[in-house]
């Protein structure tokens, strides 16, 4: 029987899984009850803007400019950029235990995800990210966004592995399917405890 290859690299994505989601729908629902926004409104202005604000070709202000501030509020830009920073929340299990299989299988970390620059940039540092993950590959920085293959392709590229060592840890169904489907062995997050049996299914020691 043919031995597989010695995983050496966790492709692991943040919303969902390391964090909260940066800016998910649950978090502009909280706004239109805190600013008593328009759901309808807001959710055509997000959807229409939140591809390109990914990709890293609008800011956060052009981003606010068109979702947002198309028109005179009561509250300023400020308050609402503090709001949309403040919904982030750790999930602190998984970032242990991201951390105990970085450092027990001696393996690289790279993060690949579909986040904004000014949002990732504050995740990143506020919940010390760069202590364990060697490499972001973030929507935003690479402009590509999940789930385009070409994403997962230039994570591998600038790692520097193949797909045969490589284990994925990700909480949305598409983006498993299309890793999967490049030979990237990949974990669907749903809790921290199934994701635990799976890295074990996969040979990765985390205790």
């Amino acid at each position: 029987m043919k031995k597989a290859s010695r995983i050496t690299c966790l492709f692991v994505d943040i919303g969902g899984v390391l964090l909260t989601d940066g800016w998910g729908r649950v978090f502009r629902d909280r706004a239109v009850k805190e600013f008593g926004l328009n759901s309808e409104e807001l959710e055509s202005r997000h959807s229409q803007a939140a591809d390109t604000y990914e990709l890293g070709k609008l800011t956060l202000e052009e981003y606010l400019d068109r979702v947002v501030f198309y028109k005179k509020r009561p509250f300023g830009r400020e308050r609402f950029r503090q709001f949309m920073f403040a919904q982030s929340r750790p999930f602190p299990e998984m970032i242990q235990l991201v951390r105990k299989i970085k450092a027990l299988n001696e393996m690289k970390v790279v993060v690949v995800s579909n986040e904004s620059r000014e949002l990732n940039d504050h995740r990143i540092r506020k919940f010390k990210l760069e202590e364990f993950v060697d490499f972001f590959v973030s929507s935003c920085y690479v402009g590509i966004r999940k789930p385009d293959a070409d994403i997962y392709r230039f994570a591998m590229d600038t790692a520097r592995v193949t797909a045969k060592r490589v284990v994925y840890i990700e909480n949305t169904p598409m983006f498993v399917n299309v890793a999967e489907g490049m030979g990237i062995r990949s974990v669907f997050h749903a809790n921290i405890e199934t994701t635990r049996v799976k890295l074990a299914s996969f040979g990765l020691r985390h205790d």
